[in-house]
C-alpha cells in the first residue's frame, strides 16, 4: 500500500524572502561570502532559480537584503533596549554599545562577510552608506541632550560606527571578547559625548 506523499505547502512571498535570506545566513555561515550565488541558493533552498532571482533580482539585491534583514534586527533589539533603559548617558551609552556588538554576535561570522562584500561595488558602498547614516542621526539624537554644546559632528559619529564594526568583528573572530567589546565601545562612545 502505497501513501500519497503530502502536497507542497505555498509559501507566501514574505514567508519565501524570509526562508530563502535564512538559507543564505546559513550558506555564508558554512561556506562563507564568496559562494553565496542565486543558483547556490536556489539549490540549498530547493527551488527553481527564477524564484530566487525573482526575490532579489541580483547577487546585490540579495546581499542588499541580508543587510537590511540585520539592520531591522539590530534596530529592534537597541529600540526595545532603550524602552527599558534609564534616560542617562550611561544607560543609552551602554545600550548602544551592548546592543551593537550583540546583534553582530548573534549574526556571528556572517555579517563581516556581507559588509566585506557590500564594499564589492559602488551601489552596495551606497546602501551601506544609507543604513550608517540612519544609525548615526539615531545615535545623534539619543546622545546629544548629553552634550555639553548640544550637538556632536559627523566625525565623532564616523569614529563610533569604526570602533563599533572593529570591536564588534574582533569579538566574532574571537579576538576579544564580548565584554570586552562592549565596554570599550561604550567608553568611545562617552568620549565623543563628553568632547562635545
Amino acid at each position: 500500500m502505497s501513501s500519497d506523499p503530502q502536497p507542497r505547502r505555498r509559501l507566501s512571498r514574505e514567508d519565501r524572502q524570509q526562508q530563502l535570506l535564512d538559507v543564505a545566513w546559513h550558506l555564508i555561515r558554512e561556506e562563507g561570502t564568496e559562494a553565496l550565488t542565486l543558483g547556490r541558493l536556489a539549490e540549498l533552498a530547493g527551488v527553481t532559480k527564477p524564484v530566487v532571482y525573482d526575490h532579489f533580482g541580483t547577487r546585490s539585491g540579495l546581499l542588499a537584503a541580508l543587510y537590511q534583514s540585520f539592520d531591522v534586527r539590530q534596530t529592534a533589539v537597541m529600540d526595545a533596549a532603550l524602552a527599558a533603559s534609564e534616560p542617562t548617558l550611561e544607560s543609552t551609552a551602554a545600550v548602544i554599545a551592548s546592543s551593537y556588538v550583540d546583534c553582530v554576535l548573534t549574526q556571528g561570522r556572517e555579517i563581516p562577510g556581507v559588509i566585506a562584500a557590500l564594499a564589492s561595488s559602488p551601489e552596495l558602498e551606497q546602501l551601506k552608506r544609507e543604513y550608517e547614516a540612519v544609525f548615526m542621526g539615531k545615535c545623534r539624537a539619543l546622545l546629544e541632550p548629553f552634550s555639553g554644546r548640544g550637538e556632536i559632528g559627523v566625525a565623532g559619529l564616523r569614529a563610533m560606527i569604526g570602533a563599533a564594526e572593529a570591536l564588534s568583528h574582533s569579538a566574532a573572530n574571537g579576538e576579544i571578547t564580548a565584554e570586552q567589546a562592549q565596554q570599550e565601545l561604550f567608553e568611545t562612545i562617552k568620549a565623543m559625548v563628553v568632547r562635545s
